[in-house]
């Protein structure tokens, strides 16, 4: 099963954004067997990060969060709201 999270940043928030980017960035390249589509949300000048969309490969509801409880942003506490839901691949490769 996909899950799809959506993750919004606190405002101002744009330091710990930064201060944690590399670990961030570092966990999802550890786990690309389950994560499989990652990348910020931006504001409407198409340049300032305001969240973290991800797409999760997990077994279950239970799965998807812990993989998300352990993403560097979430322990930074980043994020303002986090909102996940069960997704369905329909176009395109999931790729590996």
């Amino acid at each position: 099963m996909h899950y799809a999270a959506i993750c919004l940043d606190k405002p101002n928030s744009l330091q710990i954004r930064l201060a944690n980017r590399a670990a961030h960035l570092d966990y999802l390249r550890a786990h690309t067997a389950t994560l499989k589509v990652c990348g910020p949300l931006l504001a409407d000048d198409g340049e300032t990060m305001i969240g973290s969309l991800l797409i999760i490969e997990a077994p279950d509801r239970k799965a998807a969060d812990a993989i998300l409880a352990k993403d560097p942003y979430r322990k930074a506490g980043l994020f303002a709201s986090s909102e996940v839901r069960p997704w369905r691949w329909v176009v395109g490769s999931p790729g590996t």
